[in-house]
């Protein structure tokens, strides 16, 4: 049976263009390479990562803001994949993002209401006052005041244009919101403010929600499940309380070092810290990608790159050597 919403051997690729003096083609970036997981209406699917892993582009393809170079994403039955550009308005309208900045995301020329009903606006939903009236609800329901409405932006804090943000996504009444690390550069406070307004959000419009962060504390608060991208590859896949308490590729298990005590569940594998920068997706390494910076690297894995293999019915993870095995794994699910 497939998922509500369902990414199939998705792939992205940058072209870098010509160059030199003899505009010979610089070659191609690969973002996002072989990506497949499902996710269920209602629920949240975490991607997890350093910056450059894939996260903002998957959230982006998924959405189809960029175009993958392979693959496709079904959403509800549909392949919007094969759709054209004016196919894509109706789900448009289904589908939102919520940025990272709020602030780069709005016009500051424009006033709050203006940013919230233009979504409205582009679509052709309803008229003048009833876009006037969602939007001012819309704002109750974010704990923002009417008179919101004929201020600007940058009256308001990064929290507070935030929930301004979120209030223009839910415009539309989309079933799909795509959150593109929501919670940065929030206080901490602020940031749990933002954490349970969209578990209360969730709750009460059945949203569905793929939660893009470097955060795995946030993550692993809102997320059923988490995905967790390595130089545009899935490197491990599992039930959030499973990756929790259990991390099987050392790349997972060195972001959980960032967590407090208090989220692990069990003691973590103790494992050096990686080596040096994630590498170039220009020029990415043979093998593994992550064997350059691993401390359980053995010589098959720059020879080799791993494919995705179950741990359990839903924990998969692609590498030679996982925490929880010493030995190769032999159960291939999916080749990366």
């Amino acid at each position: 049976m497939s998922a509500w919403l369902e990414v199939k051997n998705l792939d992205v690729r940058f072209d870098l263009g010509e160059g030199g003096l003899l505009r010979q083609s610089q070659g191609s970036i690969h973002a996002l390479s072989d990506i497949d997981f499902g996710l269920e209406q209602g629920q949240t699917v975490g991607l997890i990562g350093e910056s450059g892993s894939g996260k903002s582009t998957l959230g982006r393809a998924i959405l189809h803001l960029v175009r993958p170079t392979a693959g496709s994403v079904h959403f509800n039955g549909t392949n919007l994949t094969a759709l054209r550009e004016k196919q894509m308005r109706p789900y448009r309208q289904q589908m939102q993002m919520v940025f990272q900045d709020p602030f780069d995301s709005m016009n500051a020329r424009m006033t709050v209401g203006q940013i919230i009903m233009e979504p409205l606006l582009l679509q052709g939903i309803g008229t003048s006052g009833e876009r006037r009236q969602k939007a001012e609800a819309l704002l109750e329901r974010m704990g923002l005041d009417r008179r919101a409405m004929n201020r600007y932006p940058g009256q308001y804090s990064g929290g507070q244009r935030q929930r301004i943000a979120i209030a223009r996504a839910l415009t539309t009444e989309p079933q799909l919101l795509v959150l593109d690390e929501p919670t940065s550069g929030l206080d901490v406070s602020m940031q749990a403010r933002i954490l349970n307004l969209l578990r209360d959000l969730q709750q009460e419009m059945n949203l569905s929600y793929v939660f893009i962060s470097h955060d795995l504390g946030a993550v692993s608060y809102i997320a059923q499940q988490i995905i967790v991208l390595y130089l545009g590859r899935v490197v491990e896949i599992a039930p959030t309380a499973t990756l929790i308490s259990r991390p099987a590729h050392p790349y997972t298990a060195s972001l959980m070092d960032a967590l407090p005590p208090m989220v692990r569940q069990g003691e973590l594998p103790h494992l050096p810290p990686p080596v040096g920068e994630p590498p170039s997706p220009v020029n990415p390494p043979s093998g593994c990608a992550y064997h350059t910076r691993c401390p359980k690297a053995e010589a098959i894995c720059s020879r080799e790159r791993p494919g995705l293999s179950a741990l359990g019915s839903e924990h998969q993870v692609a590498c030679h050597f996982p925490l929880r095995d010493a030995s190769p794994m032999k159960e291939t699910v999916h080749a990366q």
